[in-house]
């Protein structure tokens, strides 16, 4: 059986909710309070899916955007939003050359690569 992104993205979200929703002492040792405060973020499902969504990324780009030293696959972690959208949008048309990035953000809408763009432009590199 062959996973197609979307279901795959789906899947991954999916999963991260009811993890979140079964094991609330977990999530919040983990992640924070999963309740709104002045000084944290809640987790919501447009955050947890945004992060499913970055997660995606990781195998090639490491977690949450962060490569090792020397790596001939770019960081994105701190990467400009606007930058990152340019780029992505390039790999999807074809305009910018790759070996799999073409492939992978055929499986995103302009909304997911908006984004996954913001989420790694939110984190610290």
């Amino acid at each position: 059986m062959t996973l197609h992104t979307p279901f795959l993205h789906l899947l991954v979200a999916s999963v991260s909710a009811a993890l979140l929703s079964a094991a609330p002492s977990w999530a919040q040792s983990a992640y924070g309070s999963t309740t709104s405060s002045a000084t944290a973020n809640p987790l919501t499902a447009s955050s947890l899916h945004q992060r499913a969504l970055a997660a995606t990324c990781a195998n090639c780009h490491g977690p949450e955007g962060r490569v090792t030293a020397g790596s001939a696959v770019p960081g994105l972690a701190g990467l400009p939003s606007a930058y990152t959208v340019t780029q992505m949008k390039a790999f999807k048309d074809g305009s910018r050359p790759a070996t799999v990035m073409h492939q992978i953000t055929k499986g995103y809408s302009d909304a997911q690569i908006q984004s996954v763009a913001d989420y790694f432009a939110s984190i610290k590199p």
